[in-house]
């Protein structure tokens, strides 16, 4: 489910073009699960009335592990080195961005996804003249093991039965049908 956060959540319903401009949104996913030992990107589009000034723009990503955790930064944006990651315990060298500023996407990738992983990550993002601080907030779920695929047999079988029941009882009003004409038309 995709969330904006402007003040308060609310569902992203309306297109871009149909919103009275007045402010910044970020458009995140909630909620994420990631699979143990995985790469998961960690989405985060803001839009803006305003076109993005890299002198002015700024943007952070932070990490806690609930909210209320001091919120760990692990990614920046400096005007004349573009997005960087910075030095961090936990997660070393794994995370890279994978946006497009260009096109508002301040997406991170996470590689071997670990389960101490697991938390809220928030995307920050002020793009001046905008007033408001958009903030975006995800809970990545890191997974050990994907559900095990849904085993259709049983519905299938269950289907073919129905269907093949159904099928003899058309036929035989068919033929019941088929008998009584023959017969009145023979007498």
């Amino acid at each position: 489910q995709l969330t904006s956060y402007h003040g308060s959540p609310r569902a992203w319903t309306l297109p871009i073009s149909l919103m009275c401009c007045s402010s910044m949104d970020v458009i995140v996913a909630s909620s994420i699960n990631a699979l143990n030992g995985t790469t998961v990107k960690i989405s985060c589009v803001f839009t803006s009335c305003y076109k993005m000034d890299v002198t002015k723009f700024a943007m952070n990503w932070t990490y806690q592990e609930t909210l209320n955790d001091t919120q760990e930064l692990f990614m920046t944006y400096y005007k004349k080195r573009g997005m960087v990651p910075l030095r961090s315990e936990r997660f070393g060298e794994r995370v890279t961005f994978a946006g497009n500023l260009d096109k508002n996407d301040l997406s991170i990738t996470l590689s071997n996804v670990q389960l101490e992983d697991e938390g809220i990550y928030n995307c920050y993002v002020r793009n001046p003249p905008d007033r408001i601080q958009g903030h975006g907030i995800i809970q990545l779920n890191v997974v050990t093991e994907l559900p095990p695929p849904r085993d259709s047999t049983i519905a299938v079988a269950i289907g073919a039965s129905v269907g093949g029941a159904l099928a003899l009882l058309i036929l035989s009003m068919v033929v019941v049908k088929c008998l009584r004409f023959s017969e009145i038309h023979t007498i």
